[in-house]
């Protein structure tokens, strides 16, 4: 028994195992007919049957499925940034987070393209509680986030986390995706929680935490859809906090939001890695001697870097307008795009409802707002 066997992925050695549990269950065969439709049922069952490493499963399933879902549902993905990275060398890919599967799945097709290490990626324990979708998470190296703890056992499962995150990294040679703050974002403000940076810290065998940070080669990622497929599944929650209600999930909430995020329409994606946090950390180590206080100036350099390089969509400009009435980036998207814009609204969310049309503009106009503040931003 390995410490780390409550959240890790499968071993290469317990892959075809996994692959068998499931290989007949509906969902693989929806999976595998979505991602493959012209291949007869046998001729998958049988290449499944074949495969024992995730990689194998990753680069020869999982990729075509997330090719196969990028062309039913987006304008494609573009990309930016990863010729700074380093073949045969990991990385502590810390990111902003608007889709539940979509954001990990989508660095690592790109990573792959580029030929270099792909990730092992958090993923929260409520997201797999059905027995397929964690047989499912565990081929394709995620590894659990235990939610809902009392603070004793959330300390302990932080900690274990933060040790299994170290050795990915440091020992394995592992990349590591993880999002910048718990849940994914809901009002277009992406910003790093410091709890993920104290968590990272708990891993450190350096008397200095900013030491193990720049060990572990932290690379902030941002990731942009022009359209958001859950745009409307949000309100709800978002309706909540603006009447201060506590907001409580319906039962398979989670399981429609991924499945939508998914499938739902995104228009254009483009993703951004910035620069690996090197000399930004050795600053920071020189400027702050109180280490919460150099994790509180860390969190602002990761969210310097993913705001001020977000891909802008003439949807986060549109919304800008209506939600300030102004004409202010008029220049910047057509009539066209402002109507179908508008359509969206209104097809998704109670337009009478002034606070809710306010969320909702929100979502895609904070964005803009947030990259006001940067030098040369548009």
């Amino acid at each position: 028994m390995s410490k780390f066997d409550t959240i890790r992925p499968y071993y290469d050695s317990e892959v075809n195992d996994g692959i068998r549990s499931v290989i007949h269950h509906p969902m693989m065969k929806a999976l595998m007919n979505f991602t493959f439709p012209d291949v007869e049922e046998k001729v998958w069952i049988d290449q499944l049957q074949k495969t024992h490493s995730i990689r194998d499963f990753q680069i020869n399933f999982v990729y075509h499925s997330v090719q196969k879902v990028l062309e039913r549902s987006s304008d494609g993905l573009t990309t930016s940034g990863f010729e700074k990275l380093e073949k045969n060398t990991s990385y502590l890919f810390i990111s902003n987070h608007r889709d539940i599967i979509l954001d990990t799945s989508l660095l690592n097709v790109a990573l792959y393209q580029h030929g270099l290490v792909m990730t092992a990626s958090a993923i929260g324990d409520n997201l797999v509680k059905k027995d397929f979708l964690l047989k499912l998470s565990k081929l394709n190296r995620n590894f659990l986030v235990q939610r809902g703890l009392p603070p004793r056992e959330l300390l302990q499962s932080s900690k274990l986390m933060s040790e299994y995150i170290g050795q990915l990294l440091l020992r394995e040679n592992r990349s590591v995706w993880i999002a910048q703050r718990e849940g994914r974002t809901k009002d277009g403000n992406d910003a790093t929680h410091q709890g993920v940076l104290k968590m990272l810290g708990m891993g450190s065998d350096e008397q200095n935490v900013m030491d193990y940070f720049k060990k572990i080669k932290i690379v902030p990622v941002s990731i942009s859809y022009e359209y958001d497929p859950t745009d409307a599944l949000k309100m709800p929650q978002l309706m909540a906090e603006a009447n201060n209600e506590v907001y409580i999930k319906e039962k398979n909430e989670d399981f429609i939001t991924l499945l939508s995020g998914i499938m739902g329409q995104k228009k254009r994606i483009h993703m951004h890695v910035g620069d690996i946090l090197q000399t930004e950390i050795d600053q920071l180590k020189q400027q702050e001697e109180n280490s919460n206080r150099q994790i509180q100036a860390l969190a602002q350099v990761i969210d310097d870097s993913i705001l001020s390089s977000y891909k802008l969509w003439p949807t986060n400009f549109i919304a800008y307008d209506l939600m300030h009435k102004t004409n202010q980036y008029r220049h910047l998207y057509t009539e066209e795009e402002k109507s179908l814009f508008e359509r969206r609204l209104e097809m998704k969310i109670d337009a009478n409802n002034p606070k809710m049309v306010e969320s909702f503009l929100a979502m895609y106009a904070n964005p803009v707002t947030n990259k006001m503040k940067y030098h040369d931003a548009f």
